[in-house]
């Protein structure tokens, strides 16, 4: 009885309902399907493409990676053909990774308070500056921080200098030496300097014919390029060369010194005449061991994403990054959308915003978007990086690996839309 005493009372004191409102009137509202709708650029079929897919436009060449020269763009009839060829397959021509973009860039984290790009780039050409295996002069084009000033992205001038620079990981700059002296426990960790997670290890072999007993003092960047620092300064040239023939013949060796002052910098590259059988071993062997009142620090030059082979193809490189942005880069929120709009429509500022909205519209369909950047050409110029892509950040894994599936091989303004993982710390610091 108690119990329903207590249902009856708190019916009795829900509030009354309220009333209907009338229906409105639609006589003027015109019905959904009969509404015209905004004209958009999204999956319009140009003649003589209607049947060619995102991977065979891969395929052709059209669309290389980031940093990769552009090849002509085929006509119908050709990429017809191509499309004929027995499995699809492209011909054999390879793209270089040496000449990506990638190769010529470095992260340095744990940057010290108070210090700006250039300091950090100025920072990189002292140290640079004057080495004999340094060709010109400042090697490093640009240093380029994050929102947060935890990292920097640089830029250098080849593969080699980019190389050269991964040797000074662990180095202090003066503005460290600041922050020790002012921290209560005096202790300060120098640079860390790290390749792009997208960097692509040169698959190349060094075809030059060796003589016995005779060293190049040239090292070029290879799979089997060694990197040896921590060597004590005062180590001459053979005493290094002693303790690594001790696990085979030397093709390649270079100490680096001051140019000027032929003082040792600690750091030596090698490479051996029987490389597969005799990196790895030597790597192992060598790297921890300690010499004088050091420890020597050994491993390959180049780390990063292995080539199954040869030069890659563009179907294996875009294969190779695919893998890259899902699995390392732990599915990145950033896609970039390739082949999207040209620098004349660029040049257009209506024109382009339209463009982008349209972007923006269709992209917001599969998850929430952070930010989304469309490179527009500075000064007149139309080659500036980043120019005919459009970019856009999500802000979950999962919404953006659902646009890349859903918008890959779509087609835009009679052209087909290539997809692809961007790194999110290129992202952040506009590096296109």
């Amino acid at each position: 009885m108690r119990q329903l005493e207590r249902q009856q009372r708190q019916r009795s004191a829900s509030p009354p309902r309220k009333p209907k409102e009338p229906t409105p009137d639609l006589t003027d509202v015109i019905p959904v399907l009969e509404r015209k709708r905004r004209l958009t650029q999204w999956d319009i079929k140009p003649p003589g493409y209607e049947n060619v897919t995102a991977e065979q436009a891969k395929l052709s060449g059209m669309f290389p990676l980031p940093g990769a020269p552009r090849q002509q763009p085929m006509d119908p009839s050709r990429l017809q053909a191509f499309m004929n060829q027995p499995g699809n397959q492209a011909n054999t021509s390879a793209l270089k990774p040496s000449t990506a973009r990638q190769s010529k860039r470095l992260f340095a984290y744990n940057i010290p308070p108070n210090v700006n790009e250039s300091m950090i780039s100025d920072f990189f050409n002292l140290q640079l500056n004057g080495l004999n295996v340094t060709r010109g002069v400042d090697p490093c084009i640009s240093a380029q921080l994050s929102q947060d000033l935890t990292y920097a992205l640089l830029d250098f001038k080849t593969s080699e200098d980019a190389t050269n620079a991964m040797a000074l990981d662990g180095i202090t700059m003066p503005e460290h030496m600041e922050v020790m002296n002012g921290s209560a426990n005096g202790n300060s960790q120098g640079l860390i300097i790290q390749r792009p997670k997208d960097y692509i290890v040169p698959a190349v072999v060094d075809d030059t014919e060796h003589e016995a007993g005779v060293l190049s003092s040239t090292v070029p960047d290879t799979q089997f390029k060694i990197s040896i620092t921590h060597i004590p300064s005062y180590l001459t040239e053979e005493q290094v060369q002693e303790l690594l023939v001790s696990f085979g013949e030397l093709k390649n060796f270079v100490l680096v010194k001051d140019a000027g002052t032929d003082q040792s910098r600690g750091i030596a590259f090698c490479e051996y005449k029987d490389a597969k059988n005799t990196t790895d071993i030597a790597v192992e062997s060598l790297n921890g061991m300690e010499l004088g009142d050091s420890h020597l620090k050994v491993q390959r030059a180049s780390i990063g994403t292995q080539q199954v082979g040869g030069e890659m193809t563009v179907n294996a490189m875009s294969m190779m990054a695919s893998a890259a942005g899902g699995a390392d880069r732990d599915a990145s929120r950033v896609l970039c959308l390739m082949n999207m709009i040209t620098p004349e429509e660029l040049m257009d500022a209506d024109e382009a915003d339209e463009i982008l909205e349209d972007v923006k519209e269709e992209c917001a369909k599969y998850g929430a978007i952070i930010d989304v950047k469309m490179p527009r050409p500075s000064s007149g110029s139309r080659q500036s990086n980043g120019i005919g892509k459009i970019y856009v950040k999500y802000e979950k894994p999962e919404a953006a690996q659902k646009a890349l599936a859903a918008l890959a091989g779509r087609k835009f303004a009679d052209r087909t839309v290539v997809v692809t993982f961007f790194g999110e710390e290129y992202f952040d610091v506009g590096a296109w």
